[in-house]
C-alpha cells in the first residue's frame, strides 16, 4: 500500500473515532441535560419521523432534559415541562441554561457579597460552566457571571460541572 493510501486510510480511521467518541454523550443513561444545537427543531409525538410533531423550536441552545432513548431518538422534556421525542442529531452536549422565575445577578464571583456584572431576566438562555456550592457560571454571549444555581433551568441540584 502506498503513502498517500495509507494516510487517507489512516486519516478516515481517525474520523470514524472521533465521530464515535463525539456521540458518546448521546449514548448515556437518562436522564440528563443537553441542549438544542440546530436554529429549528421539532418535537413529536413518538420516536419516528411519521408520528406528528406538536411543537417547532426556533431557539438553539435551549436547554432540554433527556428523559428517555429509543435508536436515534431522544424523549425530551423542555423548560416548561412540555416532553415529545427529537432526533439525536438535533442535540448538542453543551450545557445551557435558561434563566427562570425573575432577574438574576450575574456575579464576578460564586458569592453574594462579589459585584453583580450583569443582570438577566427570565428566559434567556446561556452556557453554564463551573457549577459547585449551588452557583454556576452563566455565559451570555461573552457576558458572563456567577447565578445561584437555583435560579437557572438546565442543571440539577447541587449538580457539579468543571
Amino acid at each position: 500500500m502506498g503513502f498517500g493510501r495509507a494516510l487517507a486510510m489512516g486519516v478516515l480511521a481517525l474520523g470514524a473515532t472521533a465521530l464515535v467518541l463525539g456521540e458518546a454523550w448521546a449514548q448515556r443513561t437518562p436522564p440528563y441535560f443537553a441542549s438544542i444545537s440546530v436554529s429549528k427543531a421539532r418535537m413529536r409525538t413518538g420516536p419516528g419521523r411519521q408520528y406528528p410533531a406538536t411543537w417547532l423550536y426556533q431557539r438553539e441552545d435551549l436547554p432540554v432534559k433527556v428523559v428517555a432513548v429509543y435508536n436515534e431518538w431522544r424523549k425530551i422534556e423542555d423548560p416548561d415541562g412540555t416532553q415529545g421525542w427529537m432526533q439525536v442529531n438535533m442535540l448538542s452536549d453543551a450545557r445551557t441554561a435558561m434563566v427562570k422565575g425573575t432577574i438574576v445577578e450575574m456575579r464576578a464571583a460564586p458569592r453574594f457579597n462579589s459585584r453583580v456584572s450583569w443582570r438577566a431576566a427570565p428566559g434567556v438562555v446561556g452556557r453554564i460552566s463551573q457549577c459547585t456550592n449551588g452557583w454556576c457560571y452563566l455565559d451570555v454571549h461573552g457576558r458572563g457571571g456567577f447565578v445561584e444555581q437555583s435560579h437557572i433551568w438546565g442543571v440539577d441540584q447541587n449538580e457539579t460541572l468543571h
